[in-house]
């Protein structure tokens, strides 16, 4: 069958599945089928067996319907999600109601609708069908068919019992929905961040990789300037001196032949390891991250050197491979740095024959403490009314990914970052970063491969 025109649409698409409700419908099927049956045939209880068959028939029917007249695969809308959750609520209140209202154990399942919705769909439309669970919750306490049970025995609650399993049901169904809402938004934002921290660390990638592409390009155009060279020196040979065309002909060897020279350049790094380039002392490494920073005006000091009680080989400084990761988390904390800080900010680079720590810490008014504790996680900021320093009729209003894609890189290079305030009498705020020396040196790596 051709399926008619889908029921999403992009600006109130939600993140549910028609085929995740299918589903799930089709397990509430199963299970109630299942009790359904056991309570009359297993137990021998009496009840509306034709009825309750009825109403789950019902969603059977309903099931079969959405499944061959929409795609399962297509994202409803939030409105058909809710109208849809809203009918499994009427539905199961409905079989409820045939089957003893609250006294039935199998009312706590009137929060499950509630808990998708909190999971999957925005604040309003759970509190739209919180609603609807609370008017089905408060009918079903006052209406409905005795509970099965056995003929001899008549079973019914007090009215006060119903109404402390009413509010066990609404209780339960806010308490799940908040948790589920606070999971699922965190979720949520965990994803949207580290795909932020994917583009950033794949972007320096292809910086990086621009070096290969300028050799092929190199390789490419070597050809062509050795043809355009080899007509140019013959045009000079049949060309007058006196010629107009003699001095155009000279100019066009001479920047020929300037661009070969240039190729020749790129060439010459094809495939060849640029060791002054892939590799680094800490000092330089530091330095360069620090450099584009200079010129805000704040004063950046940086000290390096073993720590005082290492001795022998260990003093040696640590060389580090060029990582774009390792760059990019770096300057992003010196950007922080800067920015917060009053008259400057100290950078100290210390090793041993254990660890390489980087310690940045700033002069300014510290990290809140309500912050604190939440800093590194995605869209927690700070940065709510700093001025930049280069453009000071602006607030910068951060997003707060900054620090946590610059702590997720950092930490994927083998760090762990300690992130607190100065003690008094100073003041400001202090990021260490730690590796393990093994993980990062690169002349400790190049010894154990050469052991092995």
């Amino acid at each position: 069958m051709r399926p008619v025109p889908p029921l999403e649409n992009q600006p109130g698409t939600s993140r549910l599945r028609l085929r995740t409700l299918i589903r799930l419908r089709w397990i509430a099927v199963i299970g109630q089928t299942i009790a359904v049956f056991a309570v009359y045939f297993g137990l021998g209880f009496e009840l509306p067996f034709g009825l309750c068959l009825a109403v789950i028939l019902l969603s059977a029917c309903l099931n079969i319907f959405l499944r061959f007249r929409y795609l399962p695969s297509q994202r409803l809308q939030s409105i058909y999600v809710m109208l849809m959750l809203s009918y499994d609520l009427v539905q199961l209140s409905a079989l409820l109601y045939l089957t003893g209202g609250l006294q039935n154990p199998f009312s706590i399942l009137l929060v499950v609708p509630v808990t998708v919705s909190a999971s999957t769909q925005l604040p309003r439309y759970t509190l739209a069908l919180g609603v609807v669970a609370v008017v089905c919750t408060t009918v079903l306490t006052f209406v409905s068919e005795p509970l099965p049970w056995i003929a001899e025995q008549a079973l019914e609650s007090p009215l006060l019992f119903k109404f402390g399993v009413w509010t066990a049901i609404v209780c339960g169904t806010l308490f799940t929905s908040l948790y589920a809402w606070r999971i699922a938004k965190e979720a949520r934002q965990m994803s949207d961040a580290l795909a932020a921290a994917e583009m950033v660390l794949a972007r320096e990638q292809q910086l990086s990789a621009l070096d290969g592409l300028a050799a092929a390009a190199a390789h490419e155009l070597g050809t062509p300037l050795s043809t355009i060279s080899v007509i140019a020196k013959e045009m000079e040979h049949e060309a007058q001196k006196d010629s107009v065309l003699w001095e155009d002909v000279k100019l066009i060897r001479s920047e020929a032949k300037r661009c070969r020279e240039i190729l020749s350049t790129l060439v010459e790094h094809d495939g060849k390891p640029d060791q002054m380039f892939d590799r680094l002392p800490l000092t330089q490494l530091i330095e360069e991250v620090v450099q584009p920073h200079r010129a805000l005006g704040t004063e950046v000091a940086i000290i390096a050197g073993p720590r005082p009680e290492t001795g022998g080989e260990d003093r040696k400084e640590p060389v580090l491979l060029r990582n774009p990761g390792v760059l990019y988390g770096l300057g992003n904390i010196i950007e922080n740095a800067i920015d917060f800080a009053r008259t400057g900010v100290e950078i100290s680079a210390l090793w041993d024959s254990q660890d390489v720590i980087i310690t940045i810490a700033d002069d300014g008014p510290g990290i809140p403490p309500a912050i604190m504790e939440h800093l590194g996680e995605p869209y927690v900021t700070t940065r709510r009314a700093a001025k930049s320093k280069t453009d000071s009729s602006s607030d910068r209003i951060g997003l707060g990914l900054g620090f946590f894609i610059a702590k997720t890189l950092l930490e994927r290079s083998g760090a762990s970052l300690l992130l607190k305030n100065l003690e008094v009498p100073g003041s400001g705020a202090m990021v260490r970063v730690t590796w393990p020396r093994n993980s990062i040196d690169s002349t400790r790596a190049d010894l154990s491969a050469a052991a092995e």
